[in-house]
């Protein structure tokens, strides 16, 4: 499987402390690196999670996680992270993400995030700046619904 131009790349190298008894990477940490992925993904639009809640109060939190773990990844694997939207709202995106090892898909994943206003602990719409960039530059592969 190949990483289309819809995907944001981020490589990864699987250190010691990922790993667990067997010498694979532990299963909770390639939510870590989805997290990652998800961190750049917005970095590569001109955000950063920390001036997003300094800027607006605004954070973006995971709600649901559906990951198929397939292959696993070792110690000095060198990974790919690739991260694109699946579906488009205004107040939440969900992510499609995918762990790579040259071709080979390690796992694939599908990650429900919302806004959250860190003041009310409610959802709240994204700012419409940050959603026309999320719709602008993905509008090819993403659901968007108004």
């Amino acid at each position: 499987m190949t990483v289309s131009a819809q995907d944001a790349i981020l490589p990864v190298r699987v250190y010691y402390e990922d790993t667990d008894a067997a010498g694979i990477v532990y299963y909770a940490n390639y939510l870590r690196f989805l997290e990652r992925g998800r961190t750049e993904f917005l970095r590569s639009l001109g955000y950063s999670q920390e001036s997003i809640a300094r800027e607006t109060g605004l954070a973006f939190a995971v709600r649901s996680v559906h990951a198929e773990y397939l292959l696993p990844a070792k110690l000095d694997d060198e990974l790919i992270v690739a991260s694109r939207i699946e579906t488009l709202g205004r107040a939440q995106v969900v992510f499609g993400q995918r762990v790579l090892r040259g071709e080979a898909v390690l796992l694939e994943a599908s990650v429900k995030v919302v806004c959250l206003d860190t003041g009310k602990g409610k959802a709240t719409a994204m700012p419409r700046e940050l959603h026309e960039k999320f719709k602008n530059v993905f509008a090819a592969s993403a659901k968007v619904n108004p």
